[in-house]
């Protein structure tokens, strides 16, 4: 998959959701996943073709009707929004970010749990690639 150049626009965004979700498309697939939004398919055409132009997607034309597919995965896309936003709204603190995140949402226990996997997980790799260095 290739690297994330610019931050997806928010209709943007949606269309990956569905290219990630359903795999390579067609804008009329696309169109009709989206049919919650109030997106015209001429604008699902032409945000998928500038998107093409931006590096987010791949166009397949070797049929009549083009096939779209993520260029970006999905992981690499919130690593990128992640990092972009724990850099302009948390000064990269990610205390702050994790911290605001937990006040202003409710999370469940099982997310909770995942959440001290994730941090026990982090902090057994942080100590395996420190072993032997001096403190």
């Amino acid at each position: 998959m290739a690297q994330l150049r610019a931050r997806p626009t928010d209709a943007e965004l949606a269309i990956l959701h569905v290219l990630w979700d359903r795999g390579p498309s067609t804008v009329r697939q696309v169109f009709e996943s989206l049919a919650d939004r109030e997106t015209g398919y001429t604008t699902t055409l032409k945000l998928m073709q500038i998107m093409s132009e931006k590096g987010l997607v791949r166009r397949d034309e070797t049929a009549r009707t083009h096939v779209y597919a993520a260029a970006v995965s999905r992981d690499k896309t919130q690593q990128h929004l992640v990092r972009d936003l724990l850099d302009r709204a948390f000064g990269g603190s990610a205390a702050s970010l994790v911290m605001q995140a937990l006040s202003s949402h409710p999370t469940s226990p099982e997310e909770r749990r995942e959440i001290e996997q994730l941090i026990a997980e982090y902090r057994n790799q942080h100590r395996a690639t420190n072993k032997g260095k001096p403190r």
